[in-house]
């Protein structure tokens, strides 16, 4: 098998620790990085720390869903 077929592996459930067992986990976005974003797996019923996860690639900028684009506010100088 190549190394290729995992590139956007993501878990769904991991050992936990506190739990004792298989739980199903949330994906929590930690950082956002010039290189790529770092996310946290939690337990979902414990919410203990299970691991983490490096998305590599360029930082995408934050989407405004369903808005226009918002147009440059003006600056007014008042001198006294």
């Amino acid at each position: 098998m190549s190394q290729s077929q995992f590139g956007a592996f993501t878990a769904s459930e991991l050992y936990c620790p506190k739990c004792g067992r298989a739980q199903p986990v949330r994906e929590k976005l930690l950082l956002v990085l010039p290189g790529g974003e770092l996310h946290e797996y939690l337990c979902s019923r414990c919410a203990t720390s299970l691991g983490e996860r490096k998305v590599t690639g360029p930082a995408l900028p934050p989407q405004r869903s369903g808005l226009p684009p918002r147009p440059p506010r003006s600056r007014k100088l008042i001198l006294g």
